[in-house]
């Protein structure tokens, strides 16, 4: 509580704390989504789990409320633009800030790919059934999806800045469009086609990000009330009369989902979402400037991602242990005592989770060092060669391509296809690969840029949103 006292006590008065606030909700709604409707029941004997909207079809309005991880792409956008803006008046390099955002992102989720190796190769050793073994890795990577999507943006995010400076408004236009073609298609029945809206949804909400960074979103009462009145009109016509489902999550058997891929009703509920929190920013920005708050917001950002790759992990671990000891609930999905199990239910798995964050957070916390000289190891002429701008900015983006393969392509294989070590072994591999690259990247020094202040380092800036 000390180290996260004097990070509040340091943070500049014209941070934009409300972002980091936006952040911590996000995911936290999105941890208690998942385990709200979770469904674990037997079938044949064995164990299962589900969601519950199919038999709750009476919720799928209160999904409105929890969708909220266009809100997570939305400060993505914010935090990448003002990270990127920052190293770039440090004169650092695309290459550069790739290398370094990658290590955020890439460290912890090494640590939860390795252990759900290990486990699956200690259970085929057991001689477990290995579809059984593929399945519970599949429930446990869950999120490794949406992050792969999400390290695809970053990817492009040094490339979208520029188009976002030279065409502005154009460049989100383009990319709705873009949806909107892949929302006729998929409703025409070519779901292939509809695919790209997985990279143009998402990068449109980003998008809006840089807009808010550069201050150029609307910030009148007026407006922002027109603009909430308008996105709820036209979310309500594209879902109750109209052709998409009202459900802002995805409910198993629909004809056609809003979030995987994002549709243009996930990007109007985007719209009301971005007024309501427009509306709500000066206040919340009053209250964040309060310590205590501010402390709170800053300890859960600390351990984001951690607690998003590990919330399912910690529901197998529980369900797993209260199997064990046979002592696991498995009322009806809606009845009045699966509502009364939710409670001691996300008690027990806020447990769990904190133990496993208090394990697997620090690699999160300690962040990501600058290096300061080469490696030993690796060879003079090696390290010229990575530390260069050019071969850095290439293999970098070639690190984040493997990864970003290796995790979409063991969300893409079946969740009972067996695989050596619970993931397909093409897919650790790409992983693997790209994470080591990304690695002896990250333990290069970059060549020192040419400052534009007549060689002299930058000054100092007040600490972004990052």
């Amino acid at each position: 509580m000390v180290g996260v006292r004097r990070l509040a006590e340091r943070t500049p008065p014209e941070r934009e704390r409300f972002v980091d606030l936006l952040r911590a909700v996000a995911i936290t709604a999105v941890v208690l989504g998942h385990w709200l409707v979770t469904v674990v029941g037997y079938q044949d004997g064995q164990l299962t789990g589900r969601s519950a909207l199919p038999d709750l079809r009476w919720a799928y309005p209160i999904t409105w409320l929890v969708q909220v991880m266009p809100i997570f792409f939305l400060v993505g956008g914010y935090a990448n633009a003002a990270s990127l803006t920052s190293a770039r008046r440090k004169g650092q390099r695309a290459g550069d800030w790739l290398v370094h955002r990658a290590a955020r992102l890439v460290r912890p989720t090494t640590a939860l790919v390795a252990v759900l190796a290990a486990g699956a190769g200690i259970a085929r050793l057991l001689e477990a059934d290995p579809q059984r073994v593929r399945l519970v890795v599949w429930f446990a990577a869950i999120p490794l999806w949406f992050l792969a999507v999400y390290l695809i943006v970053v990817t492009l995010t040094p490339l979208m800045w520029v188009l976002h400076r030279r065409y502005g408004a154009a460049v989100p236009v383009v990319l709705l469009l873009l949806v909107a073609a892949g929302d006729l298609a998929r409703l025409s029945g070519q779901e292939a086609w509809g695919n790209g809206s997985f990279l143009f949804g998402w990068l449109a909400i980003h998008q809006v990000g840089f807009f808010w960074r550069d201050g150029r979103l609307p910030t009148r009462p007026r407006v922002l009330w027109a603009m909430l009145a308008g996105g709820a009109v036209v979310l309500v016509v594209l879902t109750v009369p109209g052709p998409y489902p009202v459900s802002m999550i995805n409910v198993p058997g629909e004809r056609l989902h809003n979030m995987s891929p994002p549709s243009l009703a996930l990007l109007a509920l985007l719209t009301v979402q971005l007024a309501v929190a427009l509306l709500t920013r000066r206040r919340a920005e009053r209250w964040l400037h309060r310590t205590r708050p501010w402390m709170v917001v800053i300890a859960v950002n600390a351990v984001i991602l951690t607690v998003f790759l590990w919330h399912i992990t910690a529901a197998i671990l529980l369900t797993a242990a209260l199997h064990t000891l046979d002592v696991l609930p498995t009322p009806t999905a809606g009845s009045a005592a699966w509502f009364a199990w939710r409670l001691p239910w996300l008690t027990m798995l806020t447990t769990v989770l904190a133990v496993l964050v208090a394990l697997f957070g620090p690699i999160e916390i300690r962040g990501v060092r600058t290096p300061r000289h080469r490696p030993r190891w690796l060879p003079a002429l090696a390290a010229g060669a990575l530390a260069r701008p050019a071969p850095r900015l290439m293999l970098a983006v070639t690190g984040m391509a493997a990864v970003s393969f290796g995790l979409l392509d063991n969300s893409l294989l079946p969740r009972t296809q067996p695989a050596p070590l619970g993931i397909p072994t093409i897919a650790l591999s790409a992983y693997v690969v790209g994470a080591l690259l990304l690695r002896i990247l990250r333990a290069v020094p970059p060549t020192e840029p040419a400052h534009r202040n007549g060689g002299q380092p930058p000054s100092r800036r007040p600490r972004e949103n990052r």
